[in-house]
């Protein structure tokens, strides 16, 4: 690969990083074909993009951007995700799958280094549309309790206008 190539590739990953929320360093050793395949699959659905790029341009790029950069040794594969959690569950269910292949070295979460064990952090916490759904039954929860509430209080009223209705008509 001659030098403008180079400078090519490390130009075309500093803008994917650039607009990535997240990205994760791994060691993709161990890996055949067929399980990189599968693996670049998955991270296509999930909206996520995985390169395999030489350590010496992958760092060119992430101090090309201002980040911290992170020694990197043997072949490092790239995930770059907008989604963080997204790509670090399909990234270690991946790897509970295949003998914890590939093996993640670190990252960088809104351009602040974060190790193996945060990832793994990540990949527990639910995916961004179970939270907002789970933060909107918050919300209804206690708007629906007061719902019943005043509902129930226009019921009691009612039914003690009626009483006195009838207690009025009873009189005469």
């Amino acid at each position: 690969m001659n030098r403008t190539e180079k400078e090519q590739l490390v130009a075309e990953l500093t803008t994917k990083i650039k607009g990535a929320k997240a990205f994760y360093y791994t060691d993709f050793t161990g890996l055949n074909v067929k399980s990189m395949t599968d693996l670049r699959r998955r991270f296509r659905r999930a909206g996520v993009e995985y390169v395999v790029i030489k350590n010496t341009l992958a760092l060119r790029s992430v101090k090309e951007i201002g980040l911290e950069e992170q020694k990197l040794k043997g072949p490092t594969g790239i995930v770059i995700g907008k989604d963080p959690v997204a790509a670090a569950k399909v990234l270690t269910e991946f790897a509970k799958e295949n003998e914890q292949r590939p093996a993640v070295k670190g990252g960088m979460l809104d351009g602040k280094p974060i190790d193996v064990a945060q990832v793994k952090k990540l990949a527990s916490l639910p995916s961004r549309e179970q939270m907002l759904a789970e933060l909107g039954a918050g919300m209804q929860s206690p708007l629906a309790a007061f719902a019943g509430v005043l509902n129930g209080l226009l019921v009691t009223m009612a039914a003690a206008m009626e009483a006195r209705k009838k207690q009025l008509e009873g009189t005469n």
